[in-house]
This record gives C-alpha cells, sequence and structure tokens, in this order.
C-alpha cells in the first residue's frame, strides 16, 4: 500500500508486502499489533489462529502479549459443544505462549459453511530490539529454522482423510502431529535470534510456501537474493506427499519455519543458539543487490525463483490433484 487515510508519525511500520505486523511507537517501547483469519483447519482452528497471529509479532521482534478473537460461526451447525471446543484451543494457546485473551467477538453468521476465526494479537518490544526488513543489505546471510512444509502438511493429512489409502497410515499419523510438533509456532526462535545475535530481518512463510516468503521479504526490504534448493531442509512427510499429489514444495503452506536475515558474523551464533535449544537451523542463500532479482540455484543452474499466485494447498482443495 502507498496510500493512506490519514498519516501519525506513530505508526512506525505502515502496511506492505512482507511486513507481518503493524508497529506503533509509545513512550518507552513499541506496541506491535498483527491481525489474520484461519478459514482451512477446522479442527484446530481455536489453537492455529492464536499460533499464526503470535509469530508475525515475534518477526518483528515482539513478546505476544493479549489477543483478541473474532468467530464466525456456520448457522444450523453450531451449538454450545463447538462453541466451547474453540474457545478451549484458543485458552490453551494463549497459556502456552503467556497471552492473556482480552476480548474479541463470536456470532453465528448466515452462509458459511465452516467456521472462521479471526484473531489479532498484541505484543510489545524494546525500541533497540524491533527487528524490520529495512535492515537487510547485500551480503547478509539468510536462514531458514526446521525445514518446510510444516503447516501445509499436516493441513492436507487432518483435511484429507481418504490420503491415508495412497500414502498409509505410519504417514498420516506422523503428518497430523506434525501442527504441534515441530508446530507451527515460531516464537521461541525468533526470540532466541534476536536475544543472541544481530539480526537484521524475519519473516513468516505462510501462504504461497517458502517461495512466496522469500519473494514477499525481498520486497520488503528493497533487495535482491539467492537461495539454494539443495540447501532448503524439505520435511520427508512433504516430500512424500508433494511426490504423490505432484505439489510443489515451496509453494506449501510454511508456517513453523522461519526466515532470518542476518549479517554473516551473527549467524553463527543464532544457529548455535538454537541448536542448544533443540531447533534445527542452516544457511540457505544470500541477500545481494535487487537489480540481481530473486533467484534459486538448482542442480548447479540459476533460474528465477518461482512465484506462486495460489498456495498449492488451495489448489489441492480446489480439486486440482484429488
Amino acid at each position: 500500500m502507498t496510500r493512506y487515510a490519514r498519516e501519525d508519525k506513530r505508526v512506525v511500520v505502515r502496511p506492505g508486502i512482507g511486513r507481518d505486523a503493524t508497529v506503533i511507537s509509545f513512550s518507552d517501547r513499541y506496541l506491535v499489533a498483527k491481525t489474520d483469519a484461519i478459514t482451512f483447519a477446522t479442527d484446530q482452528i481455536g489453537w492455529y489462529v492464536v499460533h499464526i497471529n503470535a509469530n508475525d509479532v515475534a518477526v518483528m521482534g515482539g513478546i505476544p502479549r493479549w489477543f483478541l478473537a473474532t468467530l464466525l460461526l456456520p448457522e444450523g451447525k453450531t451449538g454450545p459443544k463447538e462453541v466451547e471446543a474453540i474457545f478451549a484451543q484458543i485458552s490453551a494457546a494463549c497459556k502456552e505462549l503467556g497471552v492473556v485473551l482480552c476480548g474479541g467477538h463470536t456470532e453465528v453468521t448466515h452462509g458459511l459453511d465452516r467456521p472462521i476465526a479471526v484473531g489479532q494479537m498484541l505484543g510489545e518490544v524494546e525500541k533497540a530490539k524491533l527487528v524490520v526488513p529495512d535492515k537487510a543489505h547485500p551480503g547478509d546471510d539468510i536462514l531458514l529454522t526446521k525445514g518446510i512444509a510444516i503447516e501445509g502438511t499436516a493441513l492436507i493429512a487432518r483435511e484429507r482423510g481418504e490420503l491415508r489409502e495412497h500414502l498409509g497410515e505410519e504417514w498420516m499419523g506422523r503428518s497430523r502431529s506434525l501442527l504441534r510438533a515441530p508446530g507451527i509456532s515460531v516464537v521461541r526462535e525468533a526470540t532466541i535470534a534476536n536475544e543472541v545475535a544481530e539480526v537484521h530481518a524475519m519473516h513468516d512463510p505462510t501462504e504461497g510456501g517458502l517461495a512466496t516468503g522469500l519473494h514477499e521479504l525481498a520486497s520488503a526490504a528493497g533487495v535482491g537474493m539467492v537461495v539454494e534448493m539443495e540447501k532448503i531442509s524439505i520435511l520427508p512427510e512433504t516430500a512424500l506427499l508433494c511426490r504423490e499429489l505432484k505439489l510443489d514444495p515451496l509453494g506449501l503452506m510454511a508456517s513453523g519455519a522461519l526466515l532470518i536475515v542476518a549479517p554473516e558474523g551473527s549467524s553463527t551464533k543464532i544457529i548455535a543458539g538454537l541448536k542448544t535449544e533443540g531447533i534445527p537451523a542452516s544457511i540457505i542463500g544470500k541477500i545481494w543487490e535487487s537489480e540481481k532479482g530473486v533467484k534459486l540455484i538448482q542442480q548447479g543452474k540459476v533460474e528465477d525463483l518461482p512465484f506462486f499466485d495460489r498456495d498449492e494447498v488451495a489448489r489441492l482443495f480446489a480439486g486440482g490433484n484429488l
């Protein structure tokens, strides 16, 4: 976005591609605010909406503190049991993160065929610890935690029970459990990275997968980048899923993996700090000048990093593969 109804000097981070949350200045610190909706993960929608919003506060260097939830529930399909189950999930997720559920709205809405949860997470950060993509510059390393695509794989396994016949019971169980282990939250690794070394940018790749996340980060920072396919960790469950259903892992929902941009001298400290907490991370590429573009090295060839106008999950659910 380039035009606003009103300018306000206290708004430190305004809307834009690759800018995960807004940041508002207060006297001694910044307020970090994020809103996002969940429309797919119906069986864990309350738990999901808290963590997805918390991630985008954490990648700005913020600590998630307060959460508000709006639940839009389908008419004729919703009773007290369903509402209580969603709020139990929200409460459990807030407890995991040390977040207070402090408000929101719930209504039964005509025309819906499934629940929709909209969350708003508020957090705070010391002014010196704010992380914004503007700090990224040529020569920086690009790190990736855990691997791809945790979110997309878990979501497909939970929503498409018929895959058990194609991929087996063992794959189904492992894939469903990915939602919590290693999990879609990146709050812990974002906090660790920002504590142990200098960080120039962080980003939580979601819809459109890792490729879209990298494009968003490059756009927000005004830089180019090059990444190596062979250095990108792809979960074995994801690799099997993508082979069988002809999905591209680079375009599959990737929450749970964190992109970190850091100076060369900081990368080893960040990787070591994460390793001590049992979180794998590796360098997958470099930041370079914007005019060089966003590139992928694959089998020794340099090509444009793919751009996905629709997430591979959405393509699958629309009937593209099964």
